[in-house]
């Protein structure tokens, strides 16, 4: 498996200068102004969910209190006073993007999604400030998307093992290490690939029990020699179908996994007709495996290509040794997998699978916000239809959450998170880039304010995002000595 997906957070030679330059985000700009009633008028509507795309031209949208209350007709909008005034003339309405796998280090970060039309991100590696920012920009007293939250990876020794994860080796550490999350405030557990069996189904029935989410890696068990290659797996895929994940996480993943590395479209045809018939839904996350094609391809320019200022300087310290590791591999030896795993993600999408949109930014050389617009690219390319698309990204992510007709649509009672386009994105997908404005949770973000988010997510703070991980790892019961992080 070429992918380690998660920065590993080793001692590394690199060091790093934590001074000034690191600067806060000023005061929150959504503070600055009350969520008052919004009119966008003259506005193309496109919503995704249904079978097709609904469309409306020239029209209307009213919002109040966070939620949309009116999306028809210019003639038929109600008139509200005080409202404020956009004119929609030119542009497309969408329903904000989710970027279902993120990496959250800092909150500077997040101005970066919200310029980039991403009004909701699922945090995949959760820690104490994690749950306080999410009430923060709730409250609006930090601008950025909506942030839900796993606790901190759950994964026991073995091969794909990192010191930030915590670590369960029998069902009694499990129970315990579910009950602790559980207390600290978190909803949703992530599984990792090396779970053993007792940890793994002791951790699985207490959050069955404690109505808890489950969503991760397939958990693999004891990795032993010969696997997958010579064995099958001591946890094998078919397993966990059943088992009432939120979504798995990785089509690289899965090859692995279910597949045992082999780029065989027949056998993957019939894994994706029992995921389909499981129910259970899919984060590709394509980016994740391109963006190691694409450190290859430029022998390690693309970790300095323009964008990557927003990637967290602490983080990208870790990485340093796997990026350097990536600039030195021969691209021609990754093509074949790159352009399979996009084929095997419309595969996905052929058998009903329901997929919903996730980058696995803020490790690697995945920048957070832009990711997101790259992921939609390389599952259109892949073959998926633009339509699916962006369904993925809206209307199927509500589904998975359990939203549907509240959020991820374009309609009376939807939550207000509405990204404003240059262009239609069902005509070019890369037309997600072009954004002009943001609505999220009812507040409005135009181009002078995104260029302000953006412009402050390049400011990450340093001792912040130092003091957000030993507070994290405390809170999991591993301390971490900040030396270890080799900075």
């Amino acid at each position: 498996m070429t992918h380690r997906i998660m920065p590993a957070f080793r001692r590394v030679a690199a060091t790093l200068a934590l001074s000034s330059a690191f600067t806060v985000a000023p005061a929150a700009l959504a503070a600055e102004a009350e969520r008052q009633p919004v009119i966008m008028r003259h506005v193309d509507l496109v919503d995704f969910s249904g079978e097709v795309p609904a469309r409306l031209h020239d029209g209307t949208v009213v919002v109040s209190d966070g939620a949309i209350t009116y999306a028809g007709p210019a003639e038929g909008a109600p008139t509200i006073s005080g409202a404020r005034e956009i004119d929609g003339s030119g542009l497309t309405a969408i329903p904000g993007l989710t970027d279902m796998h993120v990496h959250v280090w800092d909150e500077a970060e997040l101005g970066a999604y919200m310029a980039h039309g991403v009004t909701t991100v699922r945090n995949m590696s959760g820690m104490p400030f994690h749950l306080d920012l999410q009430k923060r920009i709730e409250a609006g007293e930090v601008d950025g998307p909506r942030l839900i939250t796993t606790g901190p990876i759950l994964n026991s020794e073995g091969a794909n093992a990192q010191i930030n994860h915590q670590l369960v080796e029998t069902a009694e550490a499990a129970r315990k290490a579910v009950a602790g999350q559980a207390d600290a405030g978190f909803t949703r557990l992530k599984v990792y690939s090396n779970l053993k069996r007792a940890p793994y189904e002791a951790l699985l029935e207490e959050a069955h029990r404690r109505g808890l989410k489950i969503t991760g890696h397939t958990p693999e068990g004891v990795r032993l020699e010969g696997m997958p290659y010579e064995r099958p797996f001591t946890i094998v895929f078919d397993e966990i179908l059943d088992d009432g994940f939120e979504t798995i996480e990785h089509v690289e993943s899965i090859l692995w996994h279910a597949l045992g590395d082999k780029l065989d479209d027949t056998k993957a045809r019939e894994v994706a007709k029992k995921i389909a018939a499981s129910g259970t839904p899919v984060t590709p996350t394509l980016l994740a495996h391109h963006n190691l094609l694409m450190m290859a391809r430029t022998h390690g320019s693309y970790a300095t290509r323009p964008g990557t200022e927003m990637l967290n300087p602490v983080t990208q310290a870790t990485e340093k040794g796997y990026i350097d590791f990536w600039s030195k591999q021969e691209a021609a030896d990754h093509e074949g997998k790159d352009a399979w795993l996009g084929r095997f993600t419309e595969m996905l999408e052929e058998e009903g699978v329901t997929l919903v949109t996730g980058s696995d930014s803020g490790i690697f050389s995945n920048v957070p916000g832009a990711s997101l617009q790259e992921e939609l690219v390389l599952m259109r390319h892949g073959g998926m239809s633009a339509f699916d698309v962006l369904k993925a990204s809206t209307a199927n992510v509500a589904k998975v959450l359990g939203e549907q007709g509240k959020s991820g649509c374009l309609s009376e009672g939807c939550r207000a998170d509405i990204v404003l386009l240059g262009c239609d994105p069902l005509e070019a997908i890369a037309c997600t880039a072009h954004v002009r404005g943001v609505l999220q949770a009812g507040r409005w973000y135009g181009p002078e304010e995104l260029a302000a988010l953006q412009a402050s997510a390049a400011k990450p703070d340093a001792q912040r995002t130092i003091q957000n991980l030993t507070e994290g790892m405390a809170a999991q019961g591993t301390p971490l000595d900040p030396a270890a992080l080799g900075l």
